[in-house]
């Protein structure tokens, strides 16, 4: 799986965002906590807020903030804000793939791979992500030996 920049972004302003809670944040700060661009930032706080998970403010007092508790947004929910679905092949979903031959059964795996991911991200809210109390299944996975080696 490859995380754009934009989807980065997207969850660490959501989790700067869930940090401040119900308080509002204005893109500056946020982009000065999580040293981004505020220009590329401002982008990505309108993907997510035309997606719905963040609520913006006008004014001096104005900002952004969650359009809902933190324990109840998934990593997930903030990937598909501003990337779309979670695995595609070639532009389709995994289910709509079909090869033939050899090959006949790769959506298989392909649906596997994305079921996979969702196990993660659509399980792991913004709450828990700050507080660093993810999931167990999430924390095993990180605690393999293997996990934080490149191949």
């Amino acid at each position: 799986m490859q995380i754009s920049a934009r989807g980065d972004y997207a969850v660490r302003a959501a989790l700067s965002l869930a940090a401040a809670y119900p308080s509002l944040l204005s893109a500056l700060a946020i982009a000065q906590q999580q040293e981004m661009p505020r220009k590329f930032l401002e982008a990505v706080l309108a993907d997510l807020r035309r997606a719905g998970v963040v609520r913006a403010q006008r004014g001096a007092e104005g900002g952004y903030t969650l359009s809902q508790p933190p324990r109840e947004i998934t990593i997930g929910t903030v990937l598909r804000a501003v990337d779309g679905p979670l695995a595609g092949v070639r532009g389709l979903r995994p289910e709509e793939t079909t090869y033939a031959g050899a090959a006949e059964n790769l959506p298989g795996l392909w649906v596997a791979v994305r079921a996979a991911v969702r196990e993660v991200v659509d399980e792991v809210s913004l709450a828990e992500l700050v507080s660093g109390r993810m999931p167990a299944h999430v924390r095993k996975l990180t605690a393999r030996p293997d996990a934080w080696q490149p191949r």
